[in-house]
């Protein structure tokens, strides 16, 4: 356990699984005590950061829902007294099909948890960062927001609205001592690409193929950009997009 994060606290949505997981650890090998919301009830991250001999919380929570946002945050602060990172990571990929065939529900759901969340989140975590005069947001958006993908439509534009939303944030907050930025996953190995593929090997090889160096990124890659973004080693660093995609955007 390295202590660069010691005595801070940092709060990872969509932490049961993937990206959150990975993030979730890396914070905790840091020395960080570490919040995990899911809208699963799931304690497996949780029990590997105790494993590791870290302290973890889990809050089951619907990041589209603004009830269940603000007794997140009140439940971070009343268990560990304040927020200093958070990684705001919960999102959906939901139903593939051409713009015009986009479900209502299908939009409303994806923007709800994948863009509406995010605002939530920030919402209620940026005035408790405000009180300490300190703080580092990092936001995932995805390649899927910096260009577009035929058939994911809610998705894509879900994607899109993140960063806007971080670079309007870091404007905002940029003199009151608070970062926020936003990274954008590339083919990460996660279940939701599992999903996407089947795990079918053909599919495999094709998504394999979206990408220049040669492989899928693994949630640890993600996870290691997370730490650095939250890091004093990126305290001129706010307001950015950084893909982390193995080259997928260079294209």
């Amino acid at each position: 356990m390295e202590n660069t994060f010691k005595e801070k606290v940092a709060l990872v949505t969509g932490g049961s699984s993937g990206i959150g997981r990975a993030t979730a650890l890396a914070f905790a090998r840091k020395g960080a005590k570490v919040v995990i919301a899911d809208w699963v009830e799931n304690l497996e991250t949780m029990d590997m950061i105790e494993n590791l001999g870290g302290d973890a919380i889990f809050v089951k929570c619907d990041v589209s829902k603004s009830s269940d946002v603000k007794a997140l945050i009140e439940k971070t602060i009343a268990t560990f007294g304040r927020l200093d990172f958070a990684y705001n990571n919960a999102g959906i990929e939901g139903t593939s099909a051409p713009t015009q065939d986009c479900s209502e529900e299908n939009w409303d759901k994806t923007i709800g948890i994948n863009l509406k969340g995010i605002w939530l989140c920030m919402k209620y975590e940026i005035p408790e960062m405000l009180k300490k005069g300190k703080g580092v947001i990092v936001n995932c958006s995805s390649v899927a927001g910096l260009i577009g993908f035929q058939g994911l439509p809610a998705y894509v534009a879900s994607k899109h609205g993140v960063i806007g939303l971080t670079k309007t944030a870091a404007l905002e907050n940029a003199k009151l001592g608070i970062r926020v930025n936003v990274v954008c996953p590339g083919v990460i190995q996660t279940p939701m690409i599992d999903r996407l593929t089947g795990k079918k090997k053909e599919s495999i090889e094709q998504f394999t193929g979206l990408e220049p160096i040669g492989r899928f990124g693994e949630p640890e890659e993600i996870a290691n950009a997370v730490i650095w973004l939250c890091s004093d080693e990126a305290s001129f660093v706010t307001g950015i997009a950084i893909p982390v995609d193995g080259g997928f955007v260079a294209q």
